[in-house]
């Protein structure tokens, strides 16, 4: 057993070695590509040397800052997803589940409505607060009663709490023109517009959202056998539960905060990770990782691509490329299988 086991751990860290080498390729290919067409050898010589010219400013102050962006942005949601489905055992869970995604939104409509906030990177704040705000009380309801914070549970009042955040941003923009303005352009999901700020304010949450997600994997592994088999297996069932929601609240908090709300990420491409290395949790969480800034960052350029001289947001591409691909992934029944 242990000659078949060693050469599936090699192919599958060959897989993961491919994937990082289309994720270097997709990051240059979003620094060459742009509305502003650019040589690709001027674009290799300012990248390696700035000399302050036209050029150089738009890849350095630009493409790069929106390149690292996407990366932060498609790690945070690769993993949050996978946490997600890992976590309430559910295959359709995304990392809006637990009510995060809506708790961002319900933070820069506040930003813009009540406060008059009108940047990027004034959102950022407001959205992140919103989005732990959001996740702390999913979680005070989801354990109330004296009673543990079961998946079901969990997802009953992140549902709750969705539908009632929703309804308070659809009255605040409906009494408030302007806002909804300002507001529809977040909320479309995008990288373009974000600087370096954004990318370096977001940048520890996602680093630790990322070492928690690794380090929980063996307990995650654990509890897909059920909540006594990991009990009998020494994992603390509650607190791992408790460390994932922190997780994904810090992933999927910074991503949204960045660049607004990005469907089908989260939900497709754990999915897809499973498909290529099976359920074990150490290996889907880093493919994730991997193939999810692939995702986004090819379906940035993309955008450009199809949008010369202007360009679609990555939000729209990605539902466009991601709802076929779920559906096919879906009409595979050991897919959605957890």
């Amino acid at each position: 057993m242990s000659g078949p086991r060693r050469s599936a751990s090699a192919l599958r860290s060959i897989g993961l070695l491919v994937t990082l080498g289309a994720l270097v390729l997709v990051g240059l290919l979003s620094i060459w590509l742009g509305t502003r067409g650019i040589p690709f050898t001027a674009t290799w010589h300012v990248l390696w040397n700035p000399d302050g010219s036209e050029t150089s400013v738009i890849i350095h102050d630009y493409r790069i800052p929106r390149t690292l962006l996407g990366l932060l942005v498609g790690i945070a949601l690769g993993l949050s997803g996978a946490l997600m489905q890992s976590l309430t055992r559910n295959p359709l869970a995304d990392p809006g589940l637990l009510g995060v995604s809506l708790g961002a939104s319900c933070g820069v409509v506040i930003a813009i409505a009540f406060f008059g906030v009108g940047t990027a990177l004034g959102y950022v704040w407001f959205a992140f607060a919103g989005a732990a705000a959001a996740s702390v009380l999913v979680y005070v309801l989801g354990s109330s009663g004296r009673k543990v914070a079961t998946p079901d549970r969990l997802v009953v009042a992140g549902a709750a709490v969705t539908a009632v955040l929703y309804a308070f941003n659809s009255a605040v923009l409906l009494l408030n023109p302007k806002a909804f303005d300002q507001f529809r352009f977040w909320t479309v999901g995008a990288l373009s517009g974000r600087r370096m700020d954004i990318v370096l304010i977001i940048l520890p949450f996602v680093a630790v959202g990322l070492v928690l997600a690794l380090a929980l994997a063996p307990a995650l592994n654990a509890l897909a056998m059920g909540d006594q088999m990991g009990r009998a297996l020494g994992v603390d069932v509650n607190r791992t539960r408790v460390l994932g929601a922190i997780g994904v609240m810090l992933l999927c908090g910074a991503a949204t905060a960045a660049a607004g709300p990005i469907g089908f990420v989260g939900l497709v491409v754990p999915h897809v990770a499973r498909f290529v290395v099976g359920p074990d949790q150490r290996w889907v969480l880093a493919y994730s990782m991997l193939l999810a800034p692939v995702l986004l960052i090819g379906a940035d350029v993309l955008g450009r691509v199809l949008g010369a001289p202007g360009e679609v947001q990555v939000g729209i591409v990605t539902a466009f490329v991601g709802a076929p691909l779920f559906i096919a992934l879906c009409r595979r029944r050991k897919l959605v299988m957890l």
